[in-house]
């Protein structure tokens, strides 16, 4: 099974880094050229305490990738700081739906989020996140309907944390995310995301259905499965006119997960996407024999009806 590679998330960081507003102070900085050392990485994190120094130490902890491996265990040791980070969240949420979301509130949010991803990313870490029920402060970032860029990359932060908790197969993350209701908020970013929106989320589905529960979840309930089908089969279409094999590979492998379910393979005989058949999506994962057998796997699986 391919996972999705998370040093993207911060390249397009930097990418809107770069391409913010020359009035955010953010532009005056430059990202640290050597790794620092862990006492000078402890003074950072105590920068954060102090409002004045805060956007500082967000920017340079966030940005050097160098001390990501460590920096967890010290945020979630640090007295406050986690704390400071979830309260730097909420203070967007306010001009969430105002023109007063400018980039460089939005930047101090997303380097907030980097740091929090790198604690759900840490084998040792993650699961306090979600102990402190830390996914639902990113939930509002998830619900936005806006497309506008502010909200993508808040939207994509925030799906990054999810999707780095749920990266190492673990039951217990996931029953946490189904009873939190994160399903139709990861629909809502397939529906209204930009591709790697929508490639994060679609990895999120893909990482539930690896579970019992989350295959139960949407197999036990016609509304959730078509309602899961109809947002994948949108994403299928539009791959004609916007390719992407990655997004594709994510979106067969839900699919495939889900005929394991005797009951999905009758619902596919009716839902299945055409466009599954389609050269031009075909030609997408023409190189790739995993996607293909894959894809040859969930036509075997529909045309059994998994029973046997």
């Amino acid at each position: 099974m391919s996972n999705f590679s998370f040093a993207e998330w911060s390249n397009l960081l930097d990418q809107w880094e770069a391409s913010s507003s020359s009035s955010s102070s953010n532009a005056d900085h430059k990202p640290e050229k050597t790794i620092p050392t862990t006492t000078s990485v402890e003074k950072l994190i105590k920068e954060i305490e102090n409002p004045l120094t805060r956007e500082h130490a967000l920017f340079a902890l966030s940005r050097n990738r160098g001390i990501r491996a460590n920096l967890a265990p010290l945020l979630w040791n640090s007295t406050g700081t986690i704390y400071l980070l979830l309260q730097e969240i909420t203070t967007v949420y306010r001009v969430m739906s105002s023109p007063d979301l400018v980039a460089r509130a939005t930047n101090n949010v997303c380097n907030a989020l980097v740091l929090l991803q790198c604690v759900a990313s840490h084998p040792d870490m993650r699961m306090n996140l979600i102990k402190a029920n830390v996914p639902y402060y990113l939930y509002p970032f998830l619900e936005a309907k806006n497309k506008e860029k502010q909200y993508e990359y808040l939207r994509l932060t925030s799906l990054g944390i999810i999707g780095a908790l749920v990266k190492v197969d673990n039951a217990e993350i996931v029953h946490f995310l189904l009873q939190s209701e994160i399903v139709p908020l990861c629909l809502r970013c397939m529906e209204v995301g930009n591709e790697l929106s929508k490639t994060v989320a679609t990895f999120i589905i893909q990482k539930i259905l690896v579970q019992d529960e989350g295959l139960r979840y949407f197999c036990s309930f016609a509304e959730r499965f078509f309602a899961l089908i109809r947002v994948m089969g949108t994403m299928v279409d539009n791959l004609v006119e916007e390719p992407s094999s990655r997004l594709l590979k994510h979106i067969i492998r839900c699919f495939v997960r889900l005929s394991d379910c005797p009951r999905a393979c009758d619902g596919f005989k009716i839902s299945l996407p055409s466009k599954f058949r389609d050269d031009t999506i075909l030609n997408l994962i023409r190189d790739d024999p995993e996607a293909l057998e894959w894809l040859r796997q969930l036509f075997v699986n529909i045309a059994t009806g998994n029973r046997g």
